[in-house]
């Protein structure tokens, strides 16, 4: 693996995700998100990845939602990136931060007008009626909101995976696989430190 020398996960992901936005046809941020609730029970869905820097992995979402319910019961997820171009996965574990408000606003902001009032509009995750009944919502927050900004909703946020494992899975024939897996580790200090072991395919 042309990625030997990496020490650092957080820069290899970096790398491989510049790769995957040059040859994935859509959305090469896009991600598997697996969530637990309170009793354990597992659920997963795709995300888009909206930040990644050495503190973890950055999505946005309505708290009231199903995943957004569920990562506020049991604050612990994973991420499953696969690219099909590329032939190349990586597997995040870890636990789960909810961004602060300032972050939050950031990316509300910057999101296109219809998209905000979106957010007002849906009461993701819970039964509707029919089409009609989110249009209709639309129709009225964008009224409500005809002039001016669209605020960020109270239930309306960012959640970020700070992860404690890394793994990075590469296509080879015959699935003769390499894996390689960084695991943080935390110093007397506090600091985390990461170790990498290859595991058989």
């Amino acid at each position: 693996m042309s990625d030997d020398s990496a020490t650092d996960p957080i820069d290899l992901f970096q790398q491989w995700l510049q790769e995957a936005d040059g040859q994935e046809p859509n959305d090469p941020n896009a991600v598997a998100l697996a969530t637990a609730d309170a009793e354990g029970r597992p659920s997963v869905r795709m995300v888009l990845l909206k930040g990644i820097d050495s503190h973890g992995f950055v999505f946005f979402t309505n708290f009231e939602s199903q995943k957004g319910r569920e990562l506020l019961e049991n604050s612990h997820a994973g991420l499953c990136f696969y690219w099909k171009s590329l032939k190349r996965q990586v597997r995040v574990q870890g636990p789960v931060q909810v961004v602060d408000a300032a972050e939050a606003d950031a990316y509300f902001a910057s999101r296109p007008r219809a998209s905000r009032i979106g957010a007002w509009a849906s009461q993701q995750s819970r039964p509707m009626d029919g089409r009609w009944v989110l249009e209709r919502r639309v129709a009225e927050e964008t009224v409500r909101f005809h002039v001016g900004d669209v605020p960020r909703p109270d239930y309306w946020g960012g959640f970020r995976i700070v992860p404690d494992k890394i793994e990075f899975w590469r296509d080879r024939p015959f699935r003769l696989h390499e894996r390689l897996v960084f695991q943080r580790v935390l110093t007397a200090a506090g600091a985390g430190e990461w170790t990498t072991v290859r595991l058989f395919p």
